[in-house]
């Protein structure tokens, strides 16, 4: 079996090698749980008591962490996810998921929408979604409200798992500003003056 290989110095992963090794480790416990036999048994409970060491190994670190550096492990995916997945992340559900939001809009915006974090009502957390166009959910790929709250809800329910649902929240309908002509302004100031003058 050959050695797996690092694109970044000195061995470390980076992301992409992550999110690949991570996908694999799902493939390859899915694998086992569908398998039969006392060895695939004892493999999953070894796989089950390592989580739990690492998971206590993490509560220790988020324990003895100050502010700041508790700030840059929550900041952190990967060490986000694993405190997250543990139960041990320093931070509130409403401010995960908030941020999570955060982070998708930049991608919504490219594509002519906007989604903006709305506050929790609960465990359920509310999304305000907008197309920019109107045209609802049958814009295909380029950002229509049905992919735009998937999207959503992939994002917060990752971000904070004890959230229940994510719900969307009717785009802000903001009446424009009534418009008077400036033509009408000068003549009904005319007529006044006019009137004034005639007095």
């Amino acid at each position: 079996m050959s050695e797996p290989e690092h694109d970044s110095p000195g061995g470390r992963l980076g992301d992409p090698e992550v999110e690949a090794r991570l996908a694999r480790i799902d493939e390859l416990l899915a694998g086992l749980e569908s398998a039969p036999g006392p060895t695939v048994r004892s493999a999953l409970e070894a796989v089950g008591l390592l989580t739990e060491v690492y998971g206590e190994a993490l509560t220790r670190v988020v324990e003895r962490a100050d502010g700041p550096f508790a700030e840059q492990l929550a900041e952190d995916d990967l060490v986000g996810h694993l405190l997250v997945l543990h139960g041990v992340h320093p931070e509130p559900p409403e401010r995960r998921a908030a941020r999570a939001v955060e982070r998708l809009r930049p991608a919504v915006r490219e594509r002519g929408g906007d989604v903006e974090w709305a506050g929790l009502d609960g465990q359920v957390a509310r999304v305000r979604l907008s197309t920019g166009g109107g045209c609802g959910s049958g814009c295909g790929s380029g950002g229509g409200t049905a992919d735009v709250a998937e999207a959503a809800r992939e994002a917060v329910l990752a971000a904070a798992p004890e959230l229940t649902a994510v719900e969307p929240v009717p785009e802000e309908r903001r009446s424009a500003p009534a418009f008077v002509p400036l033509g009408t302004l000068t003549v009904r100031d005319g007529g006044a003056a006019r009137t004034r003058e005639t007095r």
